[in-house]
């Protein structure tokens, strides 16, 4: 991949400067940024591998290359830069660009790269993942090689099945917390032990007795009988890397799979926060700083064309960049706090000014605590629903079109952090390893305003069946009644 970029040099080194010089002079903080020009087949290869050059072989990068290039050939997207988390920034610019999109790609690489160093959910990733992501491709190659590269893929289509059962919290976990999580399991190891031996001679007999019994049995689920620790039960692929039977190559790729779904996770839990910042910087740099007459036009067209909102889904781009804007404005007139919501006189209201100027710190302060939930749930105010003429809609089969559904506030806020929350995903935890004491693991639906979808939950009990090598068994909630769907390897029971 190295032979098919180049390293910036004339005007777009000159422009870089420039550009460099505005983002520090406006308080941006980020890791050094290393831009790189690459045609647009390069760059759908990197889109594909989810930015990285160098990944380990699998047909879903295929795919998603083949996807990329037909949407750019019958002219359905474009993709005009990509930045990756890591120290020092690698971005990557289309050669085919005009100078005026160079500007604003690289202010807003500037901002992404801001964010990616400042905000907390950012802070205990990996910045060297630029060479883990080649060992890991390097492991994967080799166990292809010595155990078959349709083996190999089939397990790693399997573990990809669950690479979303993580747990959110684990990305505050640093090795200070490991180390106190691991202490606290040391001494509840030691505390099972005590117990243990402080059973009764009879009860020892006893069970003795009834191991020699089921011999066969017992042999086939030794680890399963004794129920394990859960110490994160949302994170089904931690469970099953400590608790299920596995093969050593098996666990590596599971471990380096788990290892890839915490680094992409903080990315996807801060998308409008994110590219709005994004967003907002390379709108301020360009407009106030880098924009030449000449370029207006093919500035503003451009800029039109990324916050355009969509039919389908919501644009993060255009709400985050808004939210910024609506955040600034607002605390640099002090239209916030107990005295601004008390106020009852509508004229005074509207033209509130207190003139503070509090915003430009305040968004820097967002940017660093936030993520898009609480983003979302703090900041969506009814005046910026307003402002922004936000509505819900559905499709009317009388009419046979999409109609307006509501513009009622509170409706569009919960609309939207129901489609954040989870990345409205069911939310599923590990609820026993031992279920009717017999090895069989159990997992429980969390129900918070999203169902289950049984067809998909199938699929993937079968593939964790496949890791597991007993049963496995979901609970959740059809029409107000609890629900069992299982798999025990050869077909699927569902009862109530």
């Amino acid at each position: 991949m190295a032979d098919r970029t180049r390293p910036l040099e004339g005007e777009l080194l000159r422009i870089r400067d420039e550009i460099y010089a505005y983002a520090i002079e406006f308080g941006l903080d980020f890791h050094p940024v290393r831009f790189e020009v690459c045609d647009y087949d390069t760059i759908n290869i990197l889109a594909a591998q989810g930015g990285f050059p160098s990944r380990y072989p699998h047909w879903r990068f295929g795919m998603d290359y083949d996807q990329l290039s037909k949407g750019y050939a019958y002219g359905l997207q474009k993709i005009y830069e990509m930045v990756i988390n890591t120290n020092p920034c690698y971005a990557y610019l289309l050669n085919a660009n005009h100078i005026v999109d160079q500007k604003i790609v690289m202010a807003h690489v500037y901002g992404h790269a801001d964010f990616f160093k400042n905000n907390a959910w950012f802070a205990n990733t990996d910045r060297n993942m630029m060479g883990v992501m080649a060992n890991h491709g390097t492991k994967i190659r080799r166990y292809m090689e010595r155990y078959g590269q349709n083996r190999v893929e089939e397990f790693i289509d399997r573990v990809n099945s669950i690479e979303n059962l993580i747990d959110v919290g684990l990305l505050f976990e640093t090795q200070e917390l490991k180390r106190q999580r691991e202490e606290r399991m040391k001494v509840a190891k030691e505390e099972i032990a005590k117990a243990e031996d402080d059973r009764s001679n009879a009860l020892k007999s006893f069970m003795r007795h009834k191991e020699r019994q089921n011999k066969p049995e017992q042999e086939e689920v030794a680890v399963d009988l004794r129920e394990k620790k859960i110490n994160a039960p949302r994170d089904v692929m931690l469970y099953l890397l400590e608790n299920a039977p596995l093969e050593e190559w098996e666990s590596d790729i599971l471990g380096i799979l788990r290892d890839e779904a915490y680094y992409f996770l903080p990315q996807r839990l801060t998308k409008i926060m994110n590219e709005g910042w994004a967003s907002y910087w390379h709108s301020h740099i360009m407009t106030t700083r880098a924009l030449k007459a000449s370029e207006i036009i093919d500035y503003a067209d451009h800029h039109a064309g990324v916050m355009a909102m969509s039919r389908q889904n919501i644009n993060p781009y255009k709400i985050g960049i808004e939210l910024y804007r609506d955040i600034e404005y607002r605390w640099n007139t002090g239209r916030f706090g107990k005295e601004y919501n008390d106020c009852e006189d509508m004229h005074k209201k509207l033209n509130w000014n207190k003139d503070l100027g509090l915003g430009r710190q305040k968004i820097f302060d967002v940017r660093k605590t936030h993520n898009d939930v609480s983003f979302i749930d703090e900041f969506f105010t009814p005046e910026f629903c307003e402002r922004q003429q936000l509505f819900t809609y559905k499709y009317n089969p009388r009419t046979g079109r999409n109609e307006i559904e509501t513009r009622d506030f509170m409706e569009i806020k919960n609309k939207l952090l129901s489609q954040l929350s989870n990345f409205g995903s069911p939310v599923i935890e590990v609820e026993s390893g031992n279920y009717h004491n017999r090895g069989e693991l159990l997992l429980k639906h969390v129900h918070r305003g999203v169902d289950l979808d049984f067809g998909y939950a199938s699929d993937t009990l079968k593939n964790i069946y496949a890791l597991w090598k007993r049963p496995v068994n979901i609970v959740s909630k059809q029409e107000e009644q609890s629900v069992t769907l299982s798999y025990d390897g050869k077909e699927f029971k569902q009862s109530k």
